[in-house]
């Protein structure tokens, strides 16, 4: 590498590190006279008045015992509303996220304006949410959620942008690596930065300028959060050789120092498929950093990311053997690291900041990192990483030089109390607020027992100071945060999807199986020659590679949710697989869509001839309805109803069809569009839960709410199907891409554009989301079956 860059990076680390070391020296010297315990004391002294309210045999025996675990999201949001403890709750955790996150000082009266709008902004967002929903989930902890937000700041194009990059990155997440707690990670970097952004924004902002940094703040947030899952974590996870970690950091280091990243290079074949995406990732979101960029910021943002980096490594190569690390060395790293990461956020925003901005960030880095490595003490030690806590855990009676972290963890928050925000009471009562929530948390994670034996190792050194603050940890209450209930919120999500989503993806295989093993139809004994043509025509599009979307909804629905036996259902399956399969046929004629492949195969018209075809097509729907009625488990008013009703969807989707072939050429408008679309897809969708429901004779509101989510399923799907065609390959389809321009047709695509068309599908997304809510079933399959259906990719 070139000199004048190495010289560049010493420089930047040296004056970095002494900067760090005059810190720590003065910590330092506040540890070894304990100098925290009577300031702390007098602190806690003020403090606990308004967290341990005097005994009441009344409010003991009610309001106490009321209490719901601070975990259950929904019951717990409910319970602070009711208690009238809701405001106090969000005003400290605002409070504390202006505090750590965006480096403001909660004296200044600006700041506490901010903090009181954004209070009432997640006031309103809480209910309405729980006016939507009674459910766990809170609204915005999903796709529909973000998208509902983004339509209502102008910002629908970012916010689709990000759900395919997230949907992407968590397709990639190695399983060594822990894939939830990734995501949440770059999750909350993302909002951080858009707090950033609306913090430096006011009601006089012009709505096109916000709309314009939060689209911004959305690419940006992402581009940054991503060095935690393939940079931190992906170095920290063991996947890589040892040669492999040198390469890589090396590649990062390159491009710190000269602003280029390099070429990926030559990697061993077992992580080469994963390094190519994560480079080609990181590349692109150093390139987006580095072009939103102002000029003279762009020199600042390379120095601190390249400290951060460098102070990363410092802590990553240590090895928890090596007994003869000195404080400096264990600490100074952590300081450098913990106030880097959050500087850098504003150095890629070039954000404006107050003048004690990078003084208060800077020494406020160490508190929380010590407070994170407290509560994962005991993973950092099963890792074998080296951490204040680890490494005291292991050599303190061997070094006596050594500092006691939790000691050095009250000395920095008596140092921030007093020192730094001059003894302001809001951040005193914020701070310890968190200091002992951290300890409940852990003390309610370990056990009292465990918990206990801890206290004895790190706070043994003062016992009148730890019989004061294990006071607090029993007794004081109104310390939990709404953060902490966030993040257990979305990596209880994140996990749950998951677990749906395996779930759904092991239903739709077994019962695509099941379902394929008696679609085949049969020859009769004694079938004429061109009977058995025919028969054998409609086999051929039959056995095709279809996804039988609908025959599986039908299943899931049928059996899983109305109580209806498997084989039982079996000739409705197959009838509404006939039906689909024969308008698919109508669909490739020339006459219509002149298509020459589907499902992966040449059409059937290709294969034998057009009038086979039609034939074939009439002959499926006639077994369609064939089956239905041998559906002689049910009776027959409800048998009747469903193939009345099975008639009109397929008159129906005729009229669609001819909708669709008179509109060639035209220009259509959306209601039009909208219209063919659903006659011709969503009455599938629609058929595919509503007979099931039929068979069950569930509540016609039911049925109506099934019909909702249909139609915008429907048209979802749709969308999907003309984005896919505009943008696809016949490989990944099954079917030739760009036969709607071919053919001259009107599609959302056309009618939109591309971005417009994404924008509308995700609409339809919402909406088919929130008539979810009107059905009292477990709609978990069908949430999972939508999202497939706006992130497939054919």
């Amino acid at each position: 590498m070139n000199q004048t860059f190495t010289d560049q990076a010493e420089t930047w680390c040296r004056l970095a590190e002494q900067r760090a070391a005059q810190y720590f020296a003065s910590l330092y010297e506040q540890v070894k006279v304990k100098s925290y315990v009577p300031v702390l004391t007098e602190d806690i002294r003020v403090w606990k008045k308004d967290h341990i309210p005097p005994f009441s045999l009344v409010s003991f025996l009610s309001g106490r015992k009321r209490k719901p675990d601070s975990r259950d999201y929904s019951r717990y949001i409910q319970w602070l509303r009711y208690t009238g403890k809701l405001d106090d709750y969000l005003d400290r955790s605002i409070s504390y996220i202006y505090l750590r996150d965006l480096g403001q000082a909660l004296d200044s009266p600006a700041t506490q304006k901010k903090v009181h709008k954004l209070i009432g902004d997640i006031k309103n967002q809480l209910m309405d949410s729980a006016k939507a929903d009674g459910g766990d989930q809170p609204d915005y902890i999903s796709w529909a959620g973000l998208y509902r937000w983004a339509q209502k700041e102008g910002i629908e194009t970012a916010a689709i942008w990000l759900i395919a990059k997230l949907k992407n990155v968590s397709t990639r997440i190695p399983k060594e690596m822990n894939a939830e707690q990734a995501q949440r990670k770059l999750l909350k970097i993302i909002l951080g930065v858009i707090l950033h952004v609306d913090d430096d924004m006011d009601d006089k902002t012009p709505p096109d300028e916000r709309s314009r940094r939060l689209d911004e703040a959305i690419r940006l947030g992402y581009s940054y959060g991503l060095t935690y899952p393939f940079i931190d974590d992906l170095l920290d996870s063991g996947i890589l050789t040892d040669l492999e970690k040198e390469q890589f950091t090396g590649m990062i280091r390159n491009a710190l120092l000269t602003g280029t990243v390099p070429e990926l290079g030559e990697w061993s074949e077992n992580n080469r498929i994963l390094l190519e995406f994560v480079h080609a990732e990181l590349r692109d979101a150093f390139q987006s950093i580095q072009a939103y960029q102002r000029p003279e910021a762009l020199s600042t943002f390379y120095e601190q990311s390249y400290v951060f980096f460098h102070s990363q490594e410092l802590d990553r190569i240590k090895d928890l053997s090596c007994e003869s690390y000195t404080n400096e060395e264990l600490y100074i790293p952590i300081i450098l690291k913990s106030s880097s990461s959050r500087l850098i956020v504003r150095s890629v925003l070039s954000a404006d900041a107050d003048e004690g901005f990078d003084n208060r960030t800077f020494y406020y880095g160490i508190y929380n990192q010590l407070a994170d490595d407290f509560a994962d003490m005991f993973d950092d030690r099963k890792d074998g990483a080296v951490t204040p806590y680890t490494y005291y855990l292991k050599y303190r009676d061997r070094r006596p030089d050594l500092i006691n972290p939790y000691e050095l963890y009250w000395t920095v928050i008596s140092h921030l109390i007093h020192n730094v925000y001059r003894s302001d009471a809001k951040t005193r009562e914020v701070i310890l607020d968190r200091a002992i929530n951290g300890l409940k948390r852990c003390k309610e994670r370990l056990g009292a027992e465990k918990y206990n034996e801890l206290m004895n190792i790190f706070a043994s050194g003062d016992p009148e100071f730890n019989r004061l603050i294990q006071t607090m940890v029993s007794k004081a209450d109104d310390v939990d945060f709404f953060d902490k209930l966030l993040r257990d919120q979305v990596v209880a999500v994140l996990q749950n999807n998951q677990k749906e989503k395996e779930a759904f993806s092991a239903t739709v295989a077994s019962v695509r199986d099941q379902i394929n093993s008696f679609l085949h139809i049969s020859k009769p004994h004694g079938t004429p020659g061109m009977g058995e043509a025919l028969i054998d025509a409609a086999n051929y599009s039959l056995e095709g590679s279809g996804k039988r979307i609908r025959p599986i909804l039908t299943w899931v629905m049928g059996v899983n949710e109305y109580g209806l036996k498997a084989k039982e259902i079996i000739p409705l399956l197959k009838s509404l697989e006939y039906m689909h399969t024969a308008s698919l046929i109508f669909d490739d004629l020339p006459s219509q869509d002149n298509a020459s492949t589907r499902r992966g195969r040449p059409t059937l018209h290709q294969v034998h001839n057009i009038a086979t075809a039609e034939l074939t097509g009439l002959y499926l729907i006639q077994k369609a309805t064939q089956e239905q009625t041998s559906l002689d488990c049910f009776p027959a008013k409800s048998v009747l109803a469903l193939i009345r009703y099975s008639a009109e969807k397929t008159e129906e989707m005729c009229m669609g069809q001819a909708m669709d072939l008179q509109a060639r050429g035209k220009a259509l408008t959306l209601e039009q569009l909208n219209r063919i679309c659903f006659y011709k897809t969503g009455i599938a969708f629609e058929a595919a839960l509503v007979m099931p429901a039929i068979l069950a004779e569930v509540p016609a509101a039911e049925i109506d709410a099934l019909k909702k989510f249909a139609y915008h399923a429907g048209i979802a799907f749709q969308i999907k199907d003309d984005l896919l065609d505009a943008e696809g390959n016949v490989e990944v389809l099954g079917k030739p891409a760009g036969k709607d321009i071919e053919n001259n047709n009107s599609t959302f695509v056309t009618i939109l554009g591309q971005d417009g068309a994404g924008r509308e599908m995700w609409e339809h997304y919402c909406l088919a989301m929130e008539s979810l809510k009107e059905v009292p079933r477990n709609t978990a399959f069908l949430k999972h079956l939508l999202t497939y259906i706006v992130g497939r990719d054919h």
